[in-house]
């Protein structure tokens, strides 16, 4: 037993240690081996580089831009108006004067266009406007109050959907007149419903939360936890509602003014310009297609904005 206790050694009796390797000071690229670099971006700049990658979403944001700023400035710029005629230039073909041709009045059909973007445009821009600001306030209301007040808000709302929009329209035109104004009263009374839903629907899924719960015991006040919490967090789906309300609110002026109860002559809409050509159509057929080429691209555009929009602030379809 004693020589076998006597041959025991130390377990680490072999090892050399070399202590200036083992106790040395890392460099700075040997520190930040294990580092992860993580780019600090607030919600917009995440939002605006989803955006980006999205090309189809690019590309309409770069036609509406464009038409939009040929709407504002093109009919400054141009020797003629939308409304002057030269009846010794009827119907001309398209020429390094006339860019479209002109009309069966003798009126610059591309001016006329650019002109009808402002209307179209407008009518659009203001049933986006009304939509936002009405619908999200009302809908946020009904879905943060629920119960009784709940019901008879959401049953208002019924009782107006339930009338078709274009009598609301064909009732204002003959208070007010045929024009932008009518029109755009007319689109703005129905144009929030669907906004006012939307918003009611997230208000009610939010205000269950914790962050909810939480600002509540705080001792915020029901109107800041309304603006500042609930209606913040339902930005995303209130954005894309917002943006593909104003093609359809384009087209249904375009129709109406169609059908001959929009906007009155010599104002022109890219509606207003298709009317005026249908009886033409067979013998000068360009002059309806130019109005219509105008209006399929600004909604295309609007819908490539979008589907932008709605998968850049949803964060389940990042990747």
């Amino acid at each position: 037993m004693e020589n076998q206790t006597t041959n025991i050694k130390p377990i680490n009796a072999d090892i050399n240690y070399d202590k200036e390797k083992l106790f040395r000071k890392l460099s700075k690229e040997e520190k930040n081996d294990e580092f992860i670099a993580i780019e600090n971006q607030t919600f917009f700049q995440s939002v605006k580089k989803e955006f980006k990658k999205n090309k189809r979403a690019v590309f309409g944001l770069i036609v509406l831009l464009t038409v939009l700023l040929l709407a504002i400035f093109g009919p400054l710029f141009s020797p003629y108006t939308y409304d002057q005629q030269n009846m010794a230039l009827r119907n001309a073909p398209p020429s390094a004067a006339h860019f479209f041709g002109t009309d069966k009045m003798g009126r610059d059909i591309f001016v006329r266009i650019l002109y009808g973007a402002r209307i179209s445009l407008g009518v659009g821009l203001m049933a986006a406007i009304v939509n936002l600001i009405l619908g999200t306030i009302y809908g946020g209301i009904a879905g943060y109050a629920g119960g009784k007040t709940d019901m008879i808000m959401m049953r208002i709302v019924d009782i107006i959907y339930s009338v078709p929009s274009m009598l609301y329209i064909v009732l204002i035109m003959l208070w007010l007149g045929a024009g932008v104004t009518s029109i755009m009263i007319g689109i703005s009374i129905t144009c929030w419903i669907g906004m006012a839903r939307i918003v009611r629907q997230e208000v009610k899924s939010l205000k269950e939360q914790e962050f909810t719960m939480a600002a509540y015991v705080l001792g915020a006040s029901p109107k800041r936890i309304l603006l500042k919490h609930l209606l913040v967090n339902a930005m995303g789906p209130i954005i894309v509602n917002v943006t593909l309300q104003v093609p359809q609110a384009i087209f249904t002026e375009a129709w109406l003014s169609f059908l001959g109860v929009g906007i009155s002559a010599p104002k022109a809409s890219w509606g207003t310009l298709c009317e005026a050509a249908r009886e033409l159509i067979q013998v000068y057929p360009m002059q309806t297609i130019y109005p219509l080429v105008a209006i399929c691209i600004t909604i295309i555009s609007f819908n490539f904005v979008g589907e932008g929009l709605e998968r850049a602030l949803d964060p389940k379809r990042k990747r």
